[in-house]
């Protein structure tokens, strides 16, 4: 069998999908103030992180720089 590309093969016109590009966002005060009452709470990261619509890295590190611990296991 040969694979050459021809226009029976459908895999020949396929195009690779370019990754979504993610652009910063700045935190806004209402950020930080969800951040350290979600703090507050010792809600898990994860479900922070799907609320706020940021990584779980970008919210370690802000309440890192802030001072404050974040998750529920601290």
């Amino acid at each position: 069998m040969l694979l050459d590309g021809g226009p029976n093969n459908s895999w020949s016109h396929r195009v690779a999908k370019k990754a979504k590009k993610t652009g910063r966002r700045e935190w806004t005060s209402a950020d930080l103030r969800a951040l350290k009452v979600h703090s507050k709470h010792r809600t898990p990261v994860v479900k922070i992180a799907k609320e706020m619509k940021r990584t779980e890295g970008a919210l370690r590190q802000k309440a890192l720089v802030l001072g404050f611990g974040l998750g529920h296991q601290r």
